[in-house]
C-alpha cells in the first residue's frame, strides 16, 4: 500500500477555491503523463508529488483511482455518446456501428491497462466510471439494435456481448500493436451477418 505523502501546503495555509481548482488541474496533468507513460496502475503519490502537492490534497479530490480516471475520461466518455447521437441518424446502419465501435477499442486503448478498470467498473454500481461506462454501453446498444433491425449484424450479439468484443479486441492490440488494424477487421467481420448463414447462438460449440 502506499504510504502518505505529507501534504505541507496545505498545512501552510487554507486552499481557497483558487487554490483548489490550480491543484486539481495539476493533478489532472500529472496523471494524465503518469498513465501515458506507466499504465492506469502508476503510483498516486507519485502523481501527487509530481503535481507538488501532498495525497491528502490528491485524495479531497480524487477518493479514488476510478475518481481520477472519471476525470480524465468523462468527457472523452461522453463524447462517445454524442457520437452514437450523430451515427444513428446515419444512413447506413452497418458502417455507423463499424465506426463507433472502432472508436470504441480506440478510446479503451487510451492508456495501458484501462480496458481491465473499464470492464471491473461497468460491473461495480459503486465505482466513480460506472454511470459513465453504463451509458457508453446502453449508446452502443442503440446502434447494435439498429444495424441488426437492417439485417446486416448477426442477430445473436447483445450488447454485453458486443463489449466483451470491444473489451478483447483492445486488450489485445495493445499488447500487439501492430495487429491492431487486422483484429478490428475480424472482429467487424465476425458481426457481419451474412445472408443464408444459418442462426446460432454465440457460445453454440463446433461439430
Amino acid at each position: 500500500m502506499e504510504g502518505p505523502v505529507a501534504d505541507r501546503s496545505a498545512q501552510a495555509r487554507p486552499v481557497g477555491r483558487k487554490d483548489a481548482r490550480r491543484n486539481y488541474e495539476r493533478l489532472l496533468t500529472a496523471a494524465r503523463t503518469a498513465f501515458t507513460e506507466h499504465g492506469v496502475g502508476a503510483s498516486l503519490n507519485d502523481i501527487a508529488r509530481t503535481a507538488g502537492v501532498g495525497n491528502v490534497t490528491l485524495y479531497r479530490h480524487f477518493p479514488t483511482r476510478q475518481a481520477l480516471l472519471e476525470a480524465l475520461l468523462g468527457e472523452s466518455l461522453r463524447g462517445l455518446n454524442a457520437r452514437s447521437d450523430e451515427l444513428l441518424a446515419s444512413p447506413s446502419p452497418h458502417q455507423a456501428l463499424a465506426t463507433w465501435l472502432t472508436a470504441a477499442v480506440e478510446h479503451a486503448m487510451a492508456y495501458r491497462g484501462l480496458v481491465d478498470a473499464l470492464v471491473d467498473s461497468l460491473a461495480d454500481p459503486a465505482s466513480e466510471l460506472h454511470a459513465t461506462c453504463q451509458a457508453v454501453k446502453a449508446a452502443g446498444a442503440q446502434l447494435l439494435a439498429r444495424a441488426q433491425h437492417a439485417g446486416t449484424i448477426r442477430p445473436d450479439i447483445d450488447a454485453s456481448a458486443l463489449f466483451s468484443l470491444i473489451a478483447s479486441v483492445a486488450w489485445a492490440a495493445e499488447r500487439t500493436p501492430a495487429h491492431h488494424d487486422r483484429l478490428l477487421a475480424v472482429m467487424l467481420d465476425g458481426l457481419h451477418f451474412r445472408v443464408g448463414e444459418p442462426a446460432r447462438t454465440c457460445w453454440a460449440s463446433e461439430g
